[in-house]
């Protein structure tokens, strides 16, 4: 499974074009997964080298680990979680070729794992189909024949979330009923052992982030489903909700960002656009308001927000004072029935988009938005993460 193919990237026009100082961080990567095709695809931006390794299975949801290392990959509908290596690694000031691109060995097995999160060393899956928690150590990942180990609190299958505390706790949805929707959150600890029980019910609830002492999740406002609002839980155990502006109607911010250098929460639906989440205020207020986005995403460094619309258009807005920096239209439009669209991550430099319908990943200066590089990869790219390190330091 670890042997790498190295492939033809970018147009040699373009690549010949771009001065150094206009190139990606020579340490930043881009790991791609495939609709159909049993392989991911590592990008390294600034060499525009583009590496293929076999896959298990097509269709993994890519997850970047805190330590910009390793990329978790969950096959949900096959019971599977692997962990992807960049060969990155940082010490200091330094960041280090720690090895070649390769698969770890660690697995996990669980029930549908649907919902990734990672902090410090430690990742952590909720798995949907059993309600239990996978949960392993990056020391562990090269480990001949590892697995994660299951945290089971005793919760229901559902489909189901979890954030990190600063003080090593989890808050995990709650469903009342196996199989049925999460409509409370509480607090555990790494045993499993419920150590705040929830003090509020909510209707459904989807998507969640935390900043280490709040964790942020969306939600309806109660089981009838006909007015959302945002949950907040602390990790002092204390809940409440912040009901979404009266003009939102029937609607739910059904995924929730945090973007770590600004420091701001951000709720994102596509019916509604992305909205700042301000715990002090307890108010929602407009960043992006049309019904059009496609994406919304945190720059990797969490300083700035992107939202890419159906017409092609790319949008930066600089989250320190919620203004507009960059617009213009970067891709096609896409077709709103497309079942996959294209996908956004993006660092301090450049923004990536991968294009099914072309087979390609377009690599965006975020400057001058019309400067672009065009990454051949599989047929058809539908899954898409940023790793590494924003650095030339080696």
């Amino acid at each position: 499974l670890a042997a790498a193919t190295v492939l033809a990237s970018c147009d040699k026009n373009e690549e010949e074009a771009a001065p150094t100082a206009t190139k990606e961080f020579r340490h930043v990567r881009v790991l791609v997964a495939d609709e159909q095709e049993a392989k991911l695809t590592q990008i390294t931006p600034h060499d525009a080298s583009v590496a293929s390794f076999d896959a298990d299975f097509p269709l993994g949801t890519l997850y970047p680990v805190a330590s910009g290392r390793f990329a978790g990959v969950l096959y949900g509908s096959r019971n599977m979680v692997k962990m992807f290596d960049t060969g990155l690694e940082q010490q200091g000031n330094r960041i280090n070729v720690k090895s070649t691109p390769k698969w770890g060995t660690i697995t996990a097995t669980a029930p549908r794992p649907a919902h990734f999160k990672s902090q410090g060393t430690e990742t952590l899956v909720f798995n949907d189909g059993d309600g239990t928690l996978s949960v392993a150590n990056e020391a562990d990942f090269h480990t001949p024949g590892a697995r994660f180990s299951v945290l089971n609190a005793g919760l229901m299958p559902h489909h189901g979330a979890m954030a990190y505390f600063g003080n090593g706790n989890y808050a995990v949805t709650m469903a009342a009923t196996s199989g049925g929707s999460p409509t409370r959150v509480q607090i555990i600890d790494k045993r499993g052992a419920v150590v705040h029980a929830s003090t509020l019910q909510t209707g459904s609830i989807h998507g969640n982030a935390s900043d280490g002492e709040n964790a942020v999740f969306g939600a309806w406002t109660s089981t009838a489903n006909t007015s959302g609002g945002i949950l907040v839980v602390n990790q002092a155990g204390q809940q409440r909700l912040i009901p979404n502006p009266t003009d939102f109607g029937a609607a739910r911010l059904g995924t929730v960002l945090y973007a770590k250098e600004a420091r701001k929460f951000i709720g994102f639906s596509a019916a509604k656009g992305a909205h700042l989440i301000n715990l002090t205020s307890n108010q929602l207020t407009p960043i992006y308001a049309g019904n059009d986005a496609i994406q919304c995403k945190t720059d990797y460094a969490g300083k700035n927000l992107l939202v890419l619309t159906l017409d092609g258009k790319l949008r930066v807005y600089d989250l320190a004072s919620g203004s507009l920096k960059e617009e213009g239209s970067v891709i096609a439009a896409t077709p709103s029935s497309d079942t996959y669209k294209p996908v956004l991550e993006a660092t301090d430099r450049f923004a990536y988009i991968a294009v099914p319908s072309l087979g390609e990943v377009h690599q965006i200066k975020l400057d001058d938005l019309s400067t672009v590089a065009r990454h051949k990869v599989t047929a058809r790219p539908v899954r898409l993460i940023v790793l590494g390190f924003e650095s030339d330091a080696s």
